[in-house]
């Protein structure tokens, strides 16, 4: 089963590859928003290296959120046109989530933090159970307060890796004494990652049509929340 995901998130543009025996291949771009440039391009790249041509793809994955609305938008519309016109499944999966696949087998809890801007952060919290990934905190919109008050209660280490560590990473770390900034180079999306669920799902026959599936943005835009 040939997995292609792409994560279209945040600053970070990745597409990968997977299937039940290996990542095939994966395309990360850490410089600059311009995922409507970037992702096509990255798409054919990986296919030809690949040697496979998108008919081969059995199943489309696609980051849905939370993360830059327009970022969501571009890579859900470009997954929904593949899985439309080739009549094949997609699958959607958390930017939160993915993300905690970074670190698989954290031995404590992971806390992806995204900045959401007006001093908050898209966030939530897992840990690995038995080599699974298990849910601690639902996907959410907090104030950075409202999160260490969560994880004040949790004794275990705590991994904290995403976008949102350059502005909160000292206020998180002060407040929580076991607290652990994951290394740069695993605190970003990854599109292998979340292929990794996307296939899981896959089989075991957790997809859906193109129609059923829409960005997860959380929140109102702001300009929603200012609508006269």
């Amino acid at each position: 089963m040939n997995i292609l995901t792409v994560d279209t998130s945040t600053i970070v543009a990745s597409v990968a590859i997977l299937n039940e025996e290996k990542l095939v291949g994966e395309m990360i771009v850490n410089h600059q928003k311009k995922h409507s440039e970037k992702l096509m391009v990255s798409i054919d790249h990986l296919l030809k290296d690949g040697g496979l041509s998108i008919r081969e793809i059995d199943v489309f994955g696609v980051v849905a959120g939370p993360g830059s609305f327009t970022g969501l938008r571009i890579g859900m519309a470009t997954i929904k046109g593949f899985a439309q016109a080739l009549n094949k499944p997609v699958v959607g999966v958390s930017t939160l989530e993915a993300l905690a696949m970074n670190i698989p087998f954290a031995d404590g809890i992971i806390c992806p933090v995204l900045d959401a801007q007006r001093n908050q952060t898209y966030t939530g919290a897992f840990h690995f159970e038995d080599g699974c990934l298990v849910r601690d905190l639902a996907d959410s919109v907090l104030e950075i307060d409202a999160l260490i008050d969560f994880l004040k209660k949790k004794d275990e280490p705590i991994y904290f890796l995403g976008d949102g560590l350059p502005r909160f990473s000292e206020t998180l770390l002060s407040a929580c004494p076991k607290g652990v900034r994951v290394p740069n180079y695993l605190s970003m999306n990854r599109a292998s990652s979340a292929a990794a669920l996307v296939l899981e799902r896959a089989l075991k026959g957790d997809v859906s049509h193109y129609r059923d599936i829409e960005p997860v943005y959380i929140r109102p835009s702001y300009a929603e929340e200012h609508k006269q």
